[in-house]
């Protein structure tokens, strides 16, 4: 998958798909994140879906994931 072919759209289809819904605003991070190939870095309140995300982003990109 190139990233740089995807649109925030297919992005978003592409999480939902793997059951996680997100708002645009977190698509449209993610899709910058992968065209620009910068690290995604997420904050907020405990149960808010960082770790949630960042497990379902590993699988899309075959990826392990590193909790620190």
């Amino acid at each position: 998958m190139n990233p740089k072919e995807l649109t925030i759209e297919q992005v978003q289809e592409i999480l939902v798909r793997e059951k996680y819904v997100c708002d645009r605003s977190l698509a449209t991070d993610v899709y910058l994140s992968w065209v620009m190939g910068k690290p995604l870095l997420l904050g907020g309140e405990a149960g808010v879906g960082k770790t949630e995300i960042a497990k379902v982003l590993a699988k899309v990109l075959g990826a392990r994931l590193v909790r620190l």
